[in-house]
């Protein structure tokens, strides 16, 4: 079929299932799945036995990049924002309320076809409360404005334009650190429009500089600092290398050598996979999605367990007063209620 008459069908099925989704949401009863697999003693101190996954929405193509949005002055308090990656839109999602597209175009503001994936990555908020993308389509780290308005905060190292930001972390001093895979490249690793023929993690400085901190990971997806900021740690989506790195984090700010910090091809317990998203509680836990589902792995490496939807999960973000841990998983938005708290919400 012609772009045009894709583009109308695509984006009248999108309508079609946001109005499904939004219908049915507005409701305390939401729908259970998955479980909890507990592999050591101390993950009930993280997790309650009585702990469910709950589906809050659905009819997503591929959801990704959870961020809680506090309001204490709305009535309904505060949202939950995510990117559907495919329809290049931000979702919101609000208890009481329902889901709704917060922005779109989210990741392409082109006029032409831009793949499957042209959408936005990872969220963020900075210290000031805006929402920090990471863009696809137009390959680019940006800021939405208190004002409604985007700007540019890096598209570019060494005057080569990156290949697709998939995830950040910002430190408490305003950096941000981001990954940078060919994901979201129309033909990926073989794309004419390429530019940087490694996937790099890079820092972005309050001034706008942009270093190559690391190219030796193949495919560097999720990423999150210790509560100390002292360890960076990045997923590896390589299911041939599927090592969750932690890079020290020296006294000027750049990344040293990192270690292994977990690899699933040495647990029997999981099928062996690589990473994607990931974040870290007030406790140095770490709560990485990778084979099967969200793996908890203590701050020494030790996996502790497994939160299972049943489907692929693209990343995590914690939320309301940071107990409570958010889901992407394939086309749900899930939630499921801890012991621990998010770093930062303490």
């Amino acid at each position: 079929m012609s772009a045009p008459t894709s583009i109308l069908k695509l984006s009248i099925f999108f309508l079609t299932a946001l109005a499904s989704v939004v219908q049915a949401q507005n409701t305390v009863n939401f729908p259970q799945i998955g479980r909890i697999d507990r592999f050591d003693a101390s993950l009930d101190k993280l997790i309650p036995q009585d702990a469910v996954v709950e589906v809050l929405c659905g009819g997503f193509e591929w959801a990704e990049g959870p961020v809680w949005v506090s309001e204490k002055e709305n009535k309904f308090g505060g949202f939950v924002l995510f990117s559907d990656i495919p329809h290049n839109a931000v979702m919101k999602w609000q208890e009481g309320v329902g889901v709704s597209v917060y922005m779109k175009p989210a990741g392409y503001t082109g006029v032409a076809d831009y793949g499957r994936e042209p959408g936005s990555n990872g969220l963020a908020l900075d210290a000031a409360g805006q929402l920090v993308l990471c863009e696809h389509g137009d390959r680019r780290i940006s800021l939405l404005t208190k004002g409604g308005g985007k700007v540019t905060l890096a598209d570019r190292w060494n005057g080569k334009r990156f290949n697709s930001p998939n995830d950040l972390a910002i430190r408490r001093n305003g950096e941000v650190f981001f990954t940078d895979p060919i994901y979201g490249l129309p033909q990926r690793a073989n794309d004419p429009l390429r530019e940087i023929d490694f996937c790099g993690v890079y820092r972005l400085q309050k001034d706008g500089k942009v270093t190559l901190q690391y190219k030796d990971i193949s495919r560097p997806n999720g990423i999150a600092f210790s509560p100390d900021e002292k360890i960076l740690y990045v997923a590896n989506s390589d299911g041939g290398d599927p090592v969750w790195r932690a890079f020290p984090v020296q006294e000027d700010g750049d990344l040293g050598s990192p270690k292994a910090f977990f690899d699933s091809s040495k647990e029997d317990r999981i099928p062996r996979g690589g990473g994607d998203g990931l974040k870290v509680d007030v406790r140095g836990n770490v709560f990485a999605t990778g084979p099967g589902g969200v793996l908890v792995i203590s701050p020494g490496g030790k996996l502790l367990g497994r939160i299972v939807t049943g489907e692929s999960i693209a990343n995590v973000g914690w939320g309301n007063d940071g107990s409570v841990l958010y889901l992407t998983s394939d086309m749900y938005l899930c939630r499921i209620k801890t012991l621990t708290k998010g770093d930062k919400f303490e």
